[in-house]
């Protein structure tokens, strides 16, 4: 007991491990490691000024963006001042339960008017004020420094944030379906929420998207003036129920301007805006949903020696088919040029062989069969 208790001790002081020890005789020591921290001590030659992460992801929350991410699955978050003489910058990191989660707060985050840049997953900048997006991470940065230098702390940024695997590190689809054409690609957002469909500008009432059963929204502006809003849903039926709800309350409201809805298995599409109605109807049969299938689990051994099998079955028989063809003009050319080479030898032709090539039923010389001598 006194050596379980020294070791557990010296755990506890190593690297600030916690642990529990059970009353009774059967002691059991549970370690629990802390969560990587999300932000670096250092970004370059700049410092972190404050200590320790947020573990809930709630305490110190903007109060105008907690609705947002709590609704987007934010897990912890950190935010540090990093300082070398003159030199500062603020760096903030969001940490979401998946990737879903990640993409609808980059777009909370992201303004209209900031530039593309080529940084993580996705990246925009504006002057100083950087916001990236990085597996299931965001992080927001402001550094008063060049463009240079502060492309090259960003990049740093990303090696030091955490890394998933799996579906959880999976973007989602719905985003990918908005068709190219006409696109203005600064204007998509994509909502988890009624928190962050309306505050990222949602045409309907964030009440009749049906948020509360799991529903996946994405708006985005075309250059012909409209506005395309995609729904995706857990199942056909609820697309079908929401989908009859949104064509009833908008199918007689003019300063929607032009509606089309339509709904294929569990998506709902909906035109609003300055659409031509030929327009309108193109974008909403143009647009398909596709299945992808994914596998978080490896595939069992079973799979994968019957696979091998097969593969090593296919690979002998070629071989062997192989072999037998060469063997096949090997001999070939043996015995068909070993002959002509004996002919020729003999003072003969090669290629002709005259009594090989016919048949002489004329008998002996001078006689003809059956006595016919015209025979």
């Amino acid at each position: 007991m006194r050596v379980a208790v020294l070791a557990a001790a010296g755990l506890a002081a190593f690297g600030g491990l916690s642990f529990a020890q059970a009353p009774d005789a059967g002691t059991k020591t549970m370690l629990a490691l802390p969560p990587a921290p999300l932000l670096p001590q250092t970004l370059g030659k700049l410092k972190r000024m404050a200590d320790g992460d947020v573990g809930d992801g709630l305490g110190n929350l903007d109060a105008a963006d907690a609705a947002v991410l709590t609704e987007d699955g934010l897990k912890r978050f950190a935010r540090s001042e990093y300082k070398d003489g003159a030199q500062s910058g603020t760096v903030t990191v969001y940490k979401f339960g998946d990737a879903s989660g990640a993409v609808s707060a980059y777009d909370y985050f992201r303004k209209p008017g900031m530039r593309p840049e080529k940084l993580g997953d996705a990246a925009v900048a504006n002057g100083d004020e950087v916001l990236l997006r990085s597996g299931v991470n965001v992080a927001r940065a402001d550094f008063k420094l060049d463009h240079a230098a502060m492309v090259a702390l960003t990049k740093e940024l990303i090696d030091h944030l955490p890394k998933v695997s799996g579906t959880a590190g999976i973007p989602p689809l719905l985003p990918t379906l908005l068709p190219a054409k006409g696109l203005d690609a600064d204007s998509v957002r994509y909502a988890l929420g009624p928190a962050g469909y309306q505050a990222m500008g949602g045409v309907l009432p964030a009440g009749m998207v049906g948020f509360d059963k799991s529903a996946e929204t994405v708006t985005a502006k075309y250059k012909a003036g409209g506005v395309l809003t995609m729904l995706l849903y857990p199942t056909p039926q609820i697309a079908g129920d929401r989908g009859r709800a949104v064509e009833t309350q908008l199918g007689h409201d003019s300063a929607a301007g032009t509606v089309k809805v339509r709904r294929e298995g569990p998506m709902v599409l909906l035109t609003t805006g300055a659409w031509t109605p030929e327009a309108a109807q193109a974008v909403v049969d143009g647009t398909h949903l596709r299945s992808v299938v994914s596998f978080d689990k490896p595939m069992p051994l079973e799979f994968h020696a019957e696979v091998q099998k097969t593969f090593s079955l296919l690979v002998s028989i070629a071989i062997l088919s192989g072999i037998g063809i060469l063997a096949a003009l090997v001999m070939g050319l043996f015995f068909g040029g070993g002959r002509a080479l004996v002919r020729v030898m003999q003072g003969k032709s090669a290629a002709s062989e005259p009594e090989f090539l016919r048949i002489d039923l004329r008998g002996p010389a001078g006689k003809s069969i059956r006595g016919n001598p015209e025979a």
